[in-house]
């Protein structure tokens, strides 16, 4: 399927699949995970007290890093879903109803 606007820039395949399903499937599946991550990290880093190991410090670190990488993933799943909707609206866009 050739889209509109984009040539071949590669030597991919003509039948190369796109790997939107993929990311899509990856962003479902692990960001609730990085956002549970993020919870647990700041609450055990909130009750840890001076002397604990890990470090309430270290603890924050990976709470943010949790964080982040949930951000990553929402982002990454709103970029996919707006390129499988544009693709949707792109295929069927030359065919008229009766």
């Amino acid at each position: 399927m050739r889209i509109p606007g984009r040539s071949r820039t590669g030597t991919e395949p003509v039948t190369a699949r796109s790997p939107l399903g993929l990311r899509l499937l990856l962003s479902v599946l692990y960001t609730p995970v990085f956002l549970a991550g993020t919870v647990f990290f700041a609450l055990w880093a909130a009750d840890s007290g001076p002397g604990d190991s890990p470090s309430a410090d270290s603890l924050r670190t990976v709470a943010w890093i949790c964080a982040v990488l949930t951000a990553v993933g929402l982002i990454d799943l709103f970029v996919v879903l707006m390129r499988r909707r544009r693709e949707r609206e792109g295929a069927g866009g030359g065919r008229r109803g009766p």
